[in-house]
């Protein structure tokens, strides 16, 4: 089986060591990405450690396939215990990164204890410097670019980098790499700034020496994204919104209303009509990024994508694509994930009855980045306040709710009361099929296959690594097996036993079924959970059985 290769280079930034382990075993039975790390996180992380403390661990991965050529593969893993769910937890960035990472001969960096001064770490093939950057404190993203260059000759491709959002531990902070590009959701920002690291290079020329398998199919996958004509290339995941709006449900108004009658002014259309130029990640053909700008304004920002356009468009009341773009380039620069943040700026604006008021939006943006007003109380996020606002929760296990309305696809709500990360559309991604017609969107019942085979795909895809507009477009299952020289279920054995250390690792956190729920009613939800439970081989509780861990900790 096709695996990462390199070594787990751990940084204490307490302390200035450098530590350099090999991982040899933990690749080749976790592939890379989020696998590795999250075998590495579930071993090495304290149960009961505090998000925001030392002990909490940041794992940077990388999978075999960013030593390729083959498009959508210009993405990394970012894994940690997050500050807003509590449970452990992987995003994951695009960009052009992920090259530069791995040629600096290691396939996961981690980051453990806590500095005395705000730093910026240096990774090279040839070592780790530390540099001490106070001047930077409450930089925004471009300006610490713009730092790193002047200094190093580092620009945004070989930074991660966290904004005011970070260093003032917003709970739904995220880490930036190439300026406009997230690991957004579950707040991993904050963790990063706790340990008081503003940014991190990465450089070298000494990627670990590799052989990839079938390089015609690598080929191949590049010319069918080179000459798609797939309207993702054109508007991004911004094209579903009058779809959406129209034949399924478009939240709006802190989900108050399933239709928004500003669709088409904030949807595919309207951001087309922005886009100047076409973008993508490294090495990708596909180019489905959008660069936006406003000639009026001058505002220039990098999307947004579809579930900003829910977060700060529909959900919000706003109506005016520039409005969104603002909001869009505020949290990029601060650092926040987009939807989180949106959402709960909406649950601010469905308490105080402001919808609509996009001048409002822009002002609380700012204040949670530097929690300053009432941005410090939303700085914690729905879960958390909701209770005080006077409004609903739409938080799952502290995750604010994506896009995707699980009461109109009931498998993804059912997803979505599963997951590992709570409240989010890209865990499972049930609602692609029941948008599609290939599976009824009413109902839960018989519907605990799908998510299972889906979260076990898209565990494999994070460790690969694999873009999800690569997978389903270029890389069905025949595609999997030849990229990594492994039969289709291995493969998916290795998506199942990530997915299992995930869920173990937040069962001795104190999460069990219990926490398997969603903020509105759905048909059969607790006989379907059981049926989860049954297919995964779990306790009735929604716990992972020990010897299934003692099991996977065996197959290193």
């Amino acid at each position: 089986m096709l695996h990462a290769t390199g070594s787990l280079l751990t940084i204490d930034v307490g302390d200035r060591s450098v530590t350099t382990t090999d991982i040899d075993d933990e690749l080749a039975a976790f592939i890379g990405g989020r696998g590795v790390a999250t075998k590495l996180a579930h071993d090495r992380i304290p149960f009961d450690a505090d998000p925001l403390g030392a002990d909490n661990r940041l794992y940077f991965a990388s999978g075999p396939l960013q030593q390729s050529n083959m498009s959508f593969t210009g993405r990394m893993s970012l894994t940690g215990l997050s500050p807003l769910t509590d449970g452990l937890l992987s995003s994951n960035a695009g960009g052009y990164l992920s090259r530069n990472f791995v040629a600096t001969g290691h396939s996961v960096v981690e980051i453990v204890g806590e500095s005395d001064e705000l730093l910026a770490i240096h990774v090279t093939d040839e070592g780790v410097e530390f540099e001490p950057v106070p001047e930077l404190e409450d930089a925004g993203v471009p300006a610490v670019t713009d730092a790193m260059n002047d200094r190093h000759g580092l620009e945004s491709e070989h930074l991660v980098t966290i904004g005011p959002a970070g260093e003032r531990v917003v709970r739904f902070a995220s880490v930036m790499t190439y300026d406009e590009r997230a690991f957004g959701r579950g707040g991993l920002g904050a963790v990063m700034g706790a340990k008081s690291v503003k940014c991190i290079s990465f450089d070298g020329d000494s990627a670990p020496a590799l052989e990839l398998p079938n390089e015609d199919l690598h080929m191949e996958v590049h010319r069918e994204a080179a000459t798609s004509d797939d309207i993702m290339r054109r508007q991004g995941t911004t094209n579903l919104t009058e779809f959406l709006n129209d034949e399924f449900s478009l939240p709006t108004r802190y989900y108050s209303e399933l239709e928004f009658e500003g669709a088409a002014d904030i949807g595919g259309n309207a951001v087309e009509e922005k886009k100047y130029e076409k973008a993508a990640c490294s090495v990708c053909a596909f180019a489905c990024k959008l660069p936006t700008r406003d000639e009026e304004t001058g505002l220039e920002t990098e999307g947004p994508e579809f579930e900003t356009v829910f977060s700060f468009g529909s959900n919000c009341g706003v109506d005016d694509v520039v409005d969104v773009m603002k909001s869009n380039e505020l949290c990029d620069r601060y650092g926040m994930d987009t939807i989180s943040c949106g959402v709960t700026v909406a649950a601010y604006l469905a308490a105080n009855d402001e919808f609509g008021n996009a001048e409002l939006v822009h002002d609380l943006v700012e204040q949670i980045a530097f929690r300053e007003g009432d941005g410090d109380l939303l700085a914690e996020g729905v879960a958390r306040i909701h209770d005080e606002l006077g409004v609903e929760n739409w938080a799952i296990k502290g995750l604010e709710h994506a896009a995707h309305d699980g009461r109109v696809v009931q498998g993804q709500g059912l997803s979505y009361a599963v997951a590992n990360r709570g409240g989010d559309h890209m865990y499972s991604t049930t609602m692609i099929p029941e948008y599609h017609g290939k599976i009824d969107p009413e109902g839960t019942a018989g519907k605990a296959e799908h998510v299972i085979r889906n979260e076990n795909l898209n565990a494999l895809r994070d460790s690969g690594i694999i873009c999800q507009f690569g997978v389903g477009r270029a890389v069905e299952d025949d595609r999997f097996e030849r990229l990594f020289d492994a039969d289709f279920q291995d493969l998916l054995s290795v998506g199942s036993r990530v997915v299992e250390l995930e869920r173990h690792f937040n069962n001795q956190r104190g999460f069990d079924g219990e926490d398997d729920w969603v903020p509105y009613d759905l048909p059969d939800l607790e006989s379907s959970l059981q049926e989860y439970y049954d297919e995964r081989g779990w306790n009735d509780d929604g716990t992972v059985p020990a010897d299934r861990v003692d099991a996977i900790a065996g197959s290193d």
